[in-house]
């Protein structure tokens, strides 16, 4: 028998070990984590600093000294979903060489965010104090859309107003896709093909159907 052991069974407790030490980048990131689970398992509305702070295994202090309040914690965890989810997107358009690639290579980022996340990002955009930002530098909806447009613009031959007004409605399309593909088994592939055959779809009938339609007519 260790001298450990016959301490414990004499009655002594064992020394706690001692927490680990982390810098405050990589303990914030934690804070952050520890958020995001809890949002992704029960939704925003019971989410409190102190039950943060118990999931993410620190103290009630320790946490505010990072965030002042849950709204600046869930704040700062919807910009840095947003900058990854933007960032993936941006890259896998740049890396496209045509249209339907482009399209799928957005989609497929946006269906692996949902798969491996949930709707983390919709439920932290639905409060609007969690979702209004005055940082300019926020990865947010109207830079993509005015990246995505500009290419419906040029590739379609669709002018920029319109362009912008189908891109920005397209972009519910995938969201629809997620949410039923976390609802259903569905096989994830196809769910891509029909959620890519429908944003391109859209985009067709705008060139063929309504800009034909809203034509002079040449008498």
């Amino acid at each position: 028998m260790t001298e450990t052991k016959a301490k414990t069974r004499s009655g002594a407790k064992p020394k706690p070990k001692p927490k680990r030490r982390f810098s405050p980048e990589v303990r914030r990131s934690m804070i952050l984590d520890a958020a995001a689970e809890m949002v992704e398992r029960e939704g925003i509305w019971q989410i409190t600093m102190e039950r943060v702070a118990k999931h993410a295994d620190i103290s009630k202090s320790l946490i505010y000294k990072y965030f002042d309040n849950i709204h600046e914690l869930l704040r700062e965890l919807l910009k840095r979903e947003l900058a990854h989810l933007r960032h993936t997107q941006f890259a896998a358009a740049e890396e496209a060489d045509t249209f339907e690639e482009l399209v799928r290579g957005i989609t497929k980022t946006f269906l692996r965010n949902i798969s491996e996340k949930g709707l983390l990002i919709e439920q932290l955009q639905a409060d609007p104090a969690i979702s209004q930002t005055d940082d300019p530098t926020a990865f947010d909806r109207d830079v993509a859309v005015e990246y995505l447009a500009g290419i419906v613009n040029r590739n379609f031959d669709i002018p920029m107003e319109t362009a912008r007004a189908v891109t920005d409605i397209s972009f519910g399309v995938p969201t629809a896709a997620g949410s039923y593909l976390l609802r259903n088994d569905v096989d994830k592939a196809e769910l891509e093909d029909i959620t890519v055959s429908m944003i391109i779809g859209s985009i067709n009938g705008i060139r063929d159907d309504y800009m034909i339609r809203k034509r002079k007519l040449k008498r």
